[in-house]
């Protein structure tokens, strides 16, 4: 991949996400959100991940955001706009990110580069993106794999049962 727009991609999906977390708007923080994900699924492209590409678009991009935006819809915004989005707390909050950030830096120069893994760039040639994904979560992650569609399930359901409840 080119460097140049991998420095790009990193900088818009970093600089993007920090503008929709300042949006006083719902509406359009949910926008640069789908405009963030489309960068993300133009480096997944660009580092050979075609199928991550696919599901970001069509997953994030499409469905959760699709979600997002119609229950922002629902919701009051004009109250939203009107109060106070940010509290004196700020500055603590952007010093402790800075900090873990750093920390993330630190410990990532350390940690990496590692043990590599059997899915060398080779092997996954050979096979597909998709096909080598699937055997590593089919096989090795299957426990993790299962425990979270247990968890996204109880979600559903607890949600269900909320909204029932208000409907009374």
């Amino acid at each position: 991949m080119n460097p140049y727009l991998f420095g790009y991609l990193a900088a818009a999906i970093i600089g993007l996400s920090a503008v929709a977390l300042t949006r006083k708007n719902p509406v359009h923080a949910v926008l640069l959100m789908i405009v963030m994900f489309f960068h993300l699924a133009v480096l997944y492209l660009g580092l050979g991940a075609e199928f991550l590409a696919a599901v970001q678009i069509i997953v994030y991009a499409g469905a959760i955001m699709v979600l997002f935006l119609f229950v922002v819809m629902v919701l009051n915004i004009k109250e939203e706009i009107e109060s106070e989005r940010f509290t004196g707390g700020w500055p603590l909050g952007v010093s402790l990110a800075a900090g873990l950030f750093l920390l993330l830096i630190i410990l990532t120069g350390k940690v990496l580069p590692g043990q590599q893994g059997v899915y060398t760039a080779q092997v996954i040639a050979s096979q597909t993106d998709t096909k080598a994904l699937g055997v590593l979560l089919y096989t090795q992650y299957i426990f993790p794999f299962e425990l979270a569609s247990l968890i996204l399930l109880v979600a559903v359901v607890g949600a269900i049962v909320l909204a029932k409840k208000k409907l009374r």
